[in-house]
């Protein structure tokens, strides 16, 4: 079954102003769909190479699955991290940010830095791990590199220029303080929630 564009929960013109209608119209109908194209086009070419019993260029068709793979699952996250009403952190979430970072302020902050501080391409991650049960910010080269094994991610912010350069240019740190601003918290702390048990199922 092929991969889809997931529909945006919210209108295009929805996160404005932090996020403006043409920057998500392009990064979603165009971006984002390009990452599924080219997943889609991985899986039928690794699907080929099976048939035929032919793996002579794997390591290609690899690679493009991971990259492409990463983006559309990043993307996906994405979307749904970000909502026009934001909200506060709540719940054991909020308690976990505290035991971790030593409250909500110094988790953003980390955050903001490690997303605007990415070399090249690529994202910001807040993320929970269940092997240890800790919450870990992680830098995200490209899509899939300097990430770590396990991770269920909780918030992404997309610092590719793609995602900001048409309303901020060169300006990812004024981008990051305005998408935090329309964090869907409610979201990270279901995404937090859902994390845990699937920890507790292991």
């Amino acid at each position: 079954m092929k991969h889809e564009l997931p529909l945006l929960p919210y209108g295009y013109d929805g996160l404005e102003p932090g996020i403006d209608e043409r920057t998500l119209r392009v990064h979603h109908d165009e971006h984002h769909q390009g990452y599924v194209n080219g997943l889609n086009s991985a899986e039928e070419k690794l699907s080929e190479a099976r048939q035929v019993g032919d793996y002579s260029l794997i390591k290609h068709w690899e690679r493009e699955l991971a990259f492409h793979g990463s983006g559309h699952i990043l993307h996906s996250l994405y979307w749904e991290n970000m909502s026009p009403d934001g909200g506060e952190p709540g719940g054991e979430f909020a308690d976990h940010v505290e035991d971790s970072f030593g409250g909500i302020e110094p988790c953003i902050e980390q955050f903001l830095a490690a997303s605007g501080a990415v070399e090249g391409s690529g994202w910001g991650c807040l993320a929970y791990r269940p092997g240890d049960e800790e919450l870990v910010i992680l830098q995200v080269e490209n899509h899939q590199n300097l990430t770590q094994w396990g991770v269920h991610p909780l918030l992404v912010a997309d610092v590719w220029e793609h995602a900001y350069y048409l309303k901020y240019q060169n300006r990812c740190k004024e981008y990051l303080e305005n998408f935090i601003r329309i964090a869907d918290w409610g979201e990270v702390e279901s995404r937090y929630d859902d994390a845990r048990r699937c920890g507790a199922q292991a």
